[in-house]
């Protein structure tokens, strides 16, 4: 991986090096927008989101983000015609493989949220050789991709829940349960739960992501499409998310306000 200039962007302002978010999640929303804005097929406007992402990628390792969740294709995308997904599928099995490529040499972890199950064959190896190496990387305050597919949040909790039953069941843990242990059944155990979550793409819904992840998430959306999210526009998220008062539910003491 190339190391990547700050040079290479405008920066939208200066950002807090010491109030940098740990975890990052992005909704990746507008390629099919942007292609039609350029005269294109829906299916160009994915192969520029996978381009962004990447690009994304690698700023945020250069920023010192530890994660960066990315929703990628949603339960509910199967919907979408035949050719779409198909192109999407590519995409997505050409991206693993430059990963695989780049993951030992520049130490980078990568993980896939979802049910692979349903994928296809190929996919599912891509996906398999992915654990595998990223299990072969040691590395702390490291950074680590993490691919939703075929992903849903509620389908993610009904999946933990079921876990939780089955162990309840079969007597290998006792019928007590706190937030913290639910957590290490979900697809993102071990990781901390996302800081700042983005959409790009005009939209202001959370469409079934990171449901139970994002409980005390800061929400910064924009009406730049995914295709354009630059770097540039990074910066803008993530100073507008230093200025943010996160109490958690709480007031602060010298709070004049309830």
């Amino acid at each position: 991986m190339a190391e990547f200039k700050r040079s290479e962007h405008i920066t939208a302002g200066e950002i807090d090096r010491n109030n940098i978010p740990r975890h990052i999640a992005i909704i990746l929303d507008g390629n099919g927008r942007w292609a039609k804005e350029q005269g294109k097929p829906r299916t160009f406007g994915h192969a520029k989101g996978a381009e962004a992402f990447r690009t994304l990628s690698y700023y945020c390792q250069s920023l010192g983000i530890n994660y960066l969740t990315v929703y990628a294709f949603s339960t509910e995308n199967w919907k979408r015609s035949k050719l779409e997904v198909n192109t999407i599928m590519k995409i997505l099995g050409q991206y693993l493989q430059i990963g695989i490529d780049e993951m030992i040499e520049d130490q980078i972890k990568m993980r896939i949220f979802g049910d692979v199950s349903v994928l296809s064959k190929d996919l599912q190896a891509l996906v398999q050789k992915t654990n595998e190496l990223d299990d072969q990387i040691q590395i702390e305050d490291g950074f680590q991709a993490n691919l939703c597919i075929n992903y849903g949040g509620r389908d993610e909790i009904v999946r933990a829940a079921r876990r939780y039953a089955e162990e309840v069941k079969n007597g290998t843990r006792e019928n007590d349960l706190s937030e913290e242990e639910f957590s290490g059944y979900l697809y993102s155990a071990g990781i901390p739960d996302p800081e700042l979550l983005i959409r790009p793409g005009g939209e202001k819904r959370l469409s079934n992501f990171l449901l139970w992840q994002c409980a005390y998430s800061e929400f910064y959306y924009t009406d730049t499409l995914w295709p354009e999210f630059t770097p540039a526009e990074l910066d803008k998220a993530i100073i507008a998310y230093q200025k943010r008062d996160r109490r958690f539910g709480g007031v602060k003491e010298d709070s004049k306000h309830g």
